[in-house]
């Protein structure tokens, strides 16, 4: 028998967090407790875990509010070593209650390191999901179906960003990591893995479209292209199909905007501009001068 727990992938911090104080207040080190996660292959070596007994009158863990939150980070990821690290983290915490601001340290940098992966997949979540209407509206709302591919267990904290931003429609956004699914009033989260549906609908032709209008072939910067949306992204994007074409006749395009001649503005740029030196002309003889402030007495902040 040895010390331990099975946990489900999508195991949050706050159902970890009871586990891991009962372990500390029984007086576990790290290397005797098993963190066991329940998609993780079994071997002939594994041993049956149980739970520890916690001691009368143990002290509880403290932590400081800053590595409290690089644990809740971490614990998103979807590295199967993250319970224990985030554990060997907490114990040793209670020496080194600094031990969050150390960034040299081996254990807090991998910990930042798999902070800022989960930060990263959901930036990209939030700016890359499509979402593709389905069926006719019901009641005046309109349905839409979503399809993406997050790499960590970031579900439960974009709910917020995508209930907010879409609160007027009815919406579903399927993984392989699970589900959300709004209905104007709550936002449900399933763990069930997914598989791709097939969507589409007329909304990919805006897309394409919106893209073309705002390439410049001038400044094509691929490397910098690619940092920010990794091809990997590129399956689930309608407007990146045109990607290759558009980079294909880039240069055509640049040496038809040198040899364009120029034209005359608009006829609503002049009055444009008469306008704003109008504006600006009133604003400056209307601004009176700040008077000089004595700072003798200004209390001084440490550095």
């Amino acid at each position: 028998m040895a010390y331990g727990f099975i946990l489900d992938d999508h195991t949050s911090f706050s159902a970890w967090r009871p586990l891991a104080r009962q372990c500390f207040m029984a007086g576990c080190a790290p290397e005797d407790i098993e963190w066991r996660c329940a998609s993780a292959e079994t071997t002939l070596f594994d041993t049956p875990l149980i739970a520890p007994t916690e001691k009368p009158d143990a002290p509880s863990p403290v932590l400081r509010s800053k590595c409290l939150a690089l644990l809740r980070s971490i614990l998103r990821h979807a590295d199967q070593t993250r319970f224990a690290l985030a554990y060997r983290i907490l114990w040793r915490a209670q020496m080194e209650p600094a031990l969050a601001s150390i960034a040299t340290d081996p254990d807090i940098a991998r910990a930042i390191h798999m902070h800022r992966q989960v930060r990263e997949d959901t930036h990209k979540m939030t700016a890359y999901v499509r979402f593709r209407e389905h069926g006719s509206p019901q009641a005046g709302r309109r349905s839409f179906y979503a399809w993406f591919e997050p790499d960590h267990y970031i579900l439960p904290g974009v709910a917020p960003f995508f209930s907010k931003r879409f609160v007027d429609m009815d919406w579903v956004i399927l993984t392989p990591k699970g589900s959300l699914a709004w209905n104007g009033d709550t936002c449900a989260f399933s763990p069930t893995p997914c598989a791709k549906p097939k969507l589409s609908d007329d909304v990919d032709q805006l897309w394409q479209t919106y893209y073309v209008s705002t390439f410049n072939p001038a400044r094509i910067k691929t490397k910098a292209m690619l940092s920010e949306m990794p091809r990997k992204y590129w399956k689930n994007l309608p407007e990146t199909q045109l990607i290759p074409q558009m980079l294909a006749n880039a240069s055509a395009r640049v040496a038809a905007m040198a040899a364009q001649q120029p034209r005359p503005a608009p006829a609503f740029h002049h009055k444009l501009q008469q306008r704003r030196a109008s504006a600006a002309t009133a604003t400056a003889s209307q601004t009176p001068e700040a008077p000089e402030q004595d700072t003798s007495c200004t209390p001084q902040k440490p550095f």
